[in-house]
């Protein structure tokens, strides 16, 4: 009962500080033509990526179970654009996720599908990936997890993929195979009203199938595949200060004999008010096999309404 409570608590300060209303705008007559459609669309987006990241910031899990849909249901979702005129070409995607919650164990599986072609209907974009995700709560405190992912990029070693300015020798590196599935257990070393830490560890196995590019001047490469043994450490941290500010600092490190992959997002929270509040936000991703291992991202999202 007692984590019950701690979980309310926590899910309101959370809604607090992601639920100031986003003025709601209505597409006028001329719109289309005016282009006031697009730049509502615009808005949409910087709206959207808002949401995102104070969504980010909270944790379900945090400090126990949460309470959930019981049974099976899911998901689809599908978007299709497709352009003539001054440019040729289409995009498609699908999205899925099936999900199943009975009794202490939840699961659920996902895919995403992308497929794209430019203006000369070649393809350029052609990427599928899967993931699952499974959780048996032990107690409150300690649980099992089980996660996957699979993706596939079928022109991981094609030039036409390339961005606008890349050379063939951009290919290298890139993965046309990546995947990964480990178990391990979890445990909230603190669990309290002010304060929650839950670390979680993992092994499994990691496949990687890479292009490697051997004479960029002749364009030719091989692929390099490797399978081995995959460990995952995570951890969750969330410290409320007061009831207008909260931390939160999310670290997830994964080694294998392909690479080693290194994040750490700081996450500092405030709510100034009923309808502002602010996240500030500072990224580090390193990834072991890289020219320039290390990229730092700093980010500032603000919402008001009124």
């Amino acid at each position: 009962m007692k984590a019950l409570a701690y979980l309310a608590g926590a899910s309101a300060l959370a809604v607090a500080f992601s639920s100031p209303a986003f003025a709601q705008q209505e597409i006028a007559t001329g719109a289309n033509a005016t282009g006031i459609s697009e730049v509502n669309e615009g808005m949409k987006d910087v709206e959207e990526a808002v949401r995102d990241d104070f969504d980010r910031s909270s944790d379900a899990y945090r400090f126990g179970p949460p309470e959930r849909q019981e049974g099976v249901f899911g998901s689809i979702a599908l978007s299709y654009v497709g352009r003539t005129g001054n440019t040729e070409n289409q995009d498609f995607s699908l999205s899925g996720r099936l999900s199943s919650n009975a009794g202490a164990f939840s699961q659920s599986v996902g895919i995403l599908l992308e497929y794209g072609e430019d203006n000369n209907g070649d393809k350029d974009t052609d990427k599928t990936s899967t993931i699952y995700e499974g959780m048996y709560n032990i107690n409150p405190n300690f649980y099992a997890f089980a996660l996957g992912r699979l993706t596939t990029d079928a022109l991981a070693d094609d030039p036409i993929s390339l961005d606008d300015g890349d050379t063939f020798d951009d290919l290298d590196g890139r993965m046309e195979r990546d995947a990964y599935f480990g178990i391990g257990p979890g445990y909230r070393v603190i669990n309290n009203e002010t304060t929650a830490w839950r670390v979680q560890a993992a092994v499994g196995i990691r496949y990687t199938k890479q292009v490697d590019v051997i004479d960029p001047v002749a364009e030719t490469l091989e692929k390099d595949s490797d399978t081995g043994v995959g460990y995952l450490v995570s951890s969750r941290f969330y410290h409320k200060f007061n009831d207008t500010f909260y931390l939160t600092n999310d670290t997830d490190y994964l080694t294998s004999d392909s690479n080693d992959t290194a994040t750490n997002d700081l996450g500092l929270n405030f709510k100034m008010s009923d309808a502002f509040a602010t996240r500030i936000s500072y990224k580090t991703e390193y990834v072991s096999d890289r020219a320039i291992r290390t990229d730092n991202t700093v980010g500032v999202s603000l919402v008001y309404g009124f």
